[in-house]
């Protein structure tokens, strides 16, 4: 029995460690995204982007805008007048307003919601999406992407960060092209630096949507640390009053 069961957790440690290098090997090394959302000032700036770029066609279909306004420090009439374009009410929940049959016929795909997308995806996979959009005259759309390839979402940021175009390898004749790098060939209304520090936000609102008691969980996790220290002291004060008898 213990020997089935030994060669039982061998078999599976070993298929995880095969994913894992399988997953390493087709994918590559993606830049820390840096996120915190503990950084409220971070958040507002990123809900902003969000509603301003991506509610068009992305919906948060399990966060309220009442949630997000408690959340994030801002006030009903901060939320209803700079964030909620939709016309929905305060505590109903951020859906786009594109209808579905428009998404078809302009994507060929109703467009994901992004609630748990940092979750699916993990916060460095989408901001280095967000970076990661070049020029493509191949692609129907005009974009493409180097962490999603042939991605069917056009490139909403591009008045902020510009228009990126892709450096080709020298590769050998009947290889594959691939890409070395990609450069900025037309400015954005943003530096580099500061795109990189909105789709920082962007993100790091995402991951803050995701798992939005995260913010409480992590509130609660000091005064849960203070109480275990304090239990633990009194513990010990308990403790050797029962024991100074005994010696």
């Amino acid at each position: 029995m213990i020997k089935r069961y030994i060669s039982t957790m061998a078999l599976a440690l070993g298929l995880l460690l095969g994913a894992t290098v399988a997953m390493a090997d087709e994918g590559q090394e993606l830049p820390s995204a840096g996120t915190n959302i503990r950084d409220q000032a971070s958040l507002q700036r990123g809900a902003h982007l969000f509603f301003n770029y991506c509610v068009g066609c992305h919906s948060l279909k399990y966060m309220r805008y009442e949630r997000i306004a408690d959340d994030l420090g801002l006030t009903q009439d901060d939320v209803m007048q700079n964030l909620n374009f939709t016309g929905a009410k305060f505590g109903d929940p951020a859906i786009s307003h594109m209808p579905p049959e428009d998404a078809q016929k302009f994507f060929g795909k109703a467009p994901p919601d992004l609630s748990l997308e940092v979750s699916a995806k993990g916060a460095d996979w989408v901001f280095a999406y967000l970076n990661s959009f070049y020029l493509d005259p191949k692609s129907p759309i005009g974009w493409n992407n180097t962490i999603l390839p042939n991605a069917a979402m056009p490139f909403p940021l591009w008045e902020l960060q510009g228009e990126q175009t892709a450096v080709m390898k020298s590769v050998k004749p009947g290889d594959d092209p691939q890409i070395d790098k990609l450069t900025l060939s037309h400015p954005g209304r943003l530096t580099p630096e500061q795109y990189q520090q909105a789709t920082r936000d962007l993100t790091n609102f995402l991951e803050y949507v995701s798992e939005p008691a995260a913010l409480q969980r992590r509130h609660y996790g000091i005064w849960v640390v203070l109480f275990l220290l304090a239990f633990t002291f009194l513990a010990y004060l308990l403790k050797k009053e029962y024991w100074k008898d005994v010696h």
